[in-house]
């Protein structure tokens, strides 16, 4: 097996200048981001969230909400480790491709040839092999799942390694192979199963050896530490239910599913992992893979009859607006992930959560607001516009108002906020106290006036003759 030794100092590819001049050119950006987030995970009822932003190989922001485990009011941090299930097919996609670098198997070798015991019945004798190929791109043909019964609560009883190959054998196809895509745990647990074989060591060793150690994720596990469990492991939370709570959900062990599903992690770790993914395209060295081939894995292989799924060698590919974008995301019991790179940008976001909901509404907006604060001109303005940010009060028309600063104007956002990229209202500033309102063809709108106390505070915000107060 290839090794690859990680010097510290490439983690960062510029100097702290230009890193400096990059944070401070987005400040405005990260504090509405920040502002956003912290309202947003308390009205969406999140326990706790984290959250990493990387740009040109460097970790430029990250910050947490929250409580990673709510009942002991253990505050969730960057460095709070989550389950992040899915995710973990990178790692083994990782894997099987340094074994098929090394020429000790091909893409298009049937599974069989290097996995013993392979004898899941084929439903279609008009079917092409089961590859190593078609597993990674989720075309085999295999089903989703191990036939036990490993997602349902409350205790989760996922297989052991001799449970999935005894079931296997039980199991049929579902389709013939490379007809249709059909997302399937089993053929990347089956994958973990070649990678112990093929290479003659444990799967967790070699992800050690080949990934773990060499891009210093120290953090990052082939399992989830249970010791600590409620500490810097977070607790899983359920799915909301109709009176607005979650329930704890007991810790799992993926057990035999893990090369599917049974990392943890950290969003400083994973910033790291996209920042070895943006250097090893940027700079044509090997590390850990060639060049050539992680960008082989993020290039499409695999486009459904429907035209709408993409995929890669292990990784989800998706065209947002022209540009593409890859990852994958995450979702196992008590925790749900995303892990998502434009390698056009060299930009990637992570976000984990504590609880059944959506965690890539998070990162797709934080997205939108990076674009639109690089899109944004800087207005030149001579008032201090931090006397006027903070929350107003607009009830009972609508929860709450922010106002933060945006590139030398006023922002103003209504919250909760699905979208503050695309909901925000801008204010340019006029004279004294008095803005107005930019239209989105720029031209000025209606007056919008902020009030003092005698002390010289802001107190209130005026709008079309009504008033909002500062909170």
């Amino acid at each position: 097996m290839k090794t690859a030794l990680l010097l510290l100092a490439c983690f960062f590819s510029f100097s702290i200048n230009a890193q400096t001049s990059e944070k401070d050119s987005l400040a405005d950006a990260f504090h509405l981001i920040d502002t956003w987030l912290e309202a947003q995970v308390q009205y969406d009822n999140i326990p706790g969230l984290s959250v990493a932003i990387v740009k040109d190989q460097e970790l430029i922001w990250s910050k947490a909400y929250g409580h990673s485990y709510v009942e002991q009011r253990v505050a969730a941090t960057p460095k709070t480790i989550y389950s992040i299930c899915s995710i973990s097919k990178l790692f083994t996609s990782i894997a099987i491709m340094n074994l098929y670098e090394e020429g000790k198997l091909r893409l298009d070798d049937p599974v069989s040839e290097h996995l013993s015991g392979f004898n899941i019945q084929q439903k279609y004798e008009q079917s092409g092999p089961i590859t190593i190929r078609s597993i990674l791109t989720h075309s085999s043909g295999l089903p989703r799942e191990s036939d036990t019964p490993y997602w349902t609560g409350p205790d989760f009883p996922f297989p052991s390694r001799e449970q999935v190959k005894e079931e296997l054998g039980k199991q049929e196809t579902l389709y013939t192979a490379s007809t249709y895509f059909q997302y399937s745990n089993l053929g990347m647990s089956l994958l973990g199963e070649v990678i112990e074989e093929v290479s003659g060591m444990p799967y967790d060793q070699y992800i050690k050896e080949l990934i773990l150690q060499p891009l210093q994720l120290n953090y990052t596990k082939p399992y989830l530490p249970q010791e600590q469990w409620g500490q810097q492991l977070a607790m899983g939370y359920s799915a909301v239910k109709r009176d607005g709570s979650r329930e704890k959900v007991k810790l799992f062990d993926a057990r035999g599913i893990k090369a599917a599903a049974g990392f943890s992690s950290t969003v400083e770790d994973l910033a790291k992992f996209a920042s070895w993914q943006f250097r090893l395209l940027n700079n044509g060295k090997e590390e850990i893979l060639k060049p050539s081939t992680l960008k082989e894995m993020q290039r499409v292989h695999w486009v459904d009859p429907d035209f709408n799924t993409f995929w890669g060698l292990g990784f989800a590919v998706q065209n947002n607006g022209g540009e593409k974008t890859v990852g994958h995301g995450g979702s196992c019991p008590g925790y749900r992930t995303v892990f998502s790179l434009i390698p056009a940008q060299e930009l990637s976001v992570v976000v984990m959560m504590n609880a059944m909901d959506n965690p890539g509404k998070y990162g797709e907006e934080i997205v939108n607001i990076l674009k639109k604060a690089k899109a944004q001109k800087e207005e030149e303005t001579a008032a201090d516009l931090s006397a006027y940010t903070g929350i107003y009060n607009y009830q009972p028309w609508a929860s709450e108002v922010h106002v933060a600063e945006w590139f030398g104007q006023l922002a103003v956002i209504y919250m909760p906020s699905g979208s503050p990229s695309a909901e925000m209202t801008l204010l340019t500033h006029e004279e004294g106290d008095t803005f107005r309102r930019m239209r989105d063809d720029k031209e000025p709108g209606e007056e919008v006036l902020f009030e003092r106390n005698q002390a010289g505070k802001v107190t209130k915000m005026w709008r079309h003759s009504n008033a909002a107060e500062k909170l």
